[in-house]
């Protein structure tokens, strides 16, 4: 299947599918004061599976979600390809979530009155768009629904309703796909084929997956894992095993990174 990994109209001028530049995020002030972020820059590139991870209040989620723009940072930027977040209204940053983020949580947020294709095309539906065909069969395909389309969530198990939520992040061809923790309500198996498909979307679709775990077998199947504490990266694994990415926590002075 041809799978260019970004919008045909688009003309990137950067490899990066995502990046931060000084990226700061404060909540309350004096002696509530948070910093959850303190100028964090990184990149991340187009077709490549990249895991955050970091001990709880380390900052993962936030960045996530100040990269996804569902957060406002305080400070610095937050690009998607060549668009600064931070230069968009509500209107246009909506617009731009919707065609070309995908966003995977660990609760399913399926429509119960809706079967399993209904809801993987839905985001498309709302925004007037239809579906390429050809890459929609090739989702679907990928994530092993071809038989459980026609199923309403009720009528799958957690796995299944999980890929239900994976296809429809990888349905509309967005830039980049967000998981936040996308197996922390799964079985062992089930979150091996949820990381599993994500990792075959990357190597057979050219797509980007940025996911935040604190699973080390999770962040085994990325590319590349990003290591945060206290609001700032600390650093980085190429190539990562479970056991790898274990030895580095282990390394760190923050003794919930081996405990959370």
């Amino acid at each position: 299947m041809t799978s260019p990994a970004t919008p045909a109209s688009a003309t990137p001028t950067t490899t990066a599918a995502a990046r931060a530049v000084d990226l700061t995020k404060v909540y309350g002030s004096g002696d509530t004061k948070v910093v959850a972020l303190d100028a964090v820059s990184c990149s991340f590139e187009r077709a490549q599976f990249t895991a955050i991870m970091g001990p709880s209040g380390s900052g993962k989620s936030t960045l996530m979600h100040c990269m996804a723009g569902l957060d406002t940072a305080t400070s610095g930027s937050a690009f998607i390809g060549d668009v600064d977040l931070s230069a968009l209204d509500d209107k246009r940053l909506t617009r731009l979530r919707r065609d070309s983020l995908g966003f995977i949580f660990q609760a399913y947020n399926l429509v119960p009155t809706l079967n399993a294709i209904e809801n993987i095309t839905l985001p498309m539906d709302i925004a007037g768009r239809k579906p390429d065909r050809e890459w929609l069969d090739g989702v679907v395909s990928t994530v092993g629904l071809a038989d459980r389309l026609n199923h309403r969530p009720s009528e799958l198990s957690g796995g299944q309703q999980q890929r239900v939520a994976v296809a429809r992040a990888l349905a509309g061809r967005p830039e980049v796909v967000f998981a936040d923790e996308p197996t922390g309500n799964l079985d062992s198996r089930s979150g091996a084929e949820i990381l599993t498909f994500l990792q075959k979307s990357v190597r057979e679709m050219g797509q980007t997956i940025i996911i935040v775990t604190h699973d080390p077998a999770a962040a085994a199947y990325a590319d590349r894992v990003v290591f945060l504490a206290d609001g700032h990266i600390v650093d980085e694994i190429l190539s990562p095993t479970a056991e790898s990415v274990l030895d580095r926590m282990k390394s760190f002075d923050t003794p919930a990174l081996r405990g959370n």
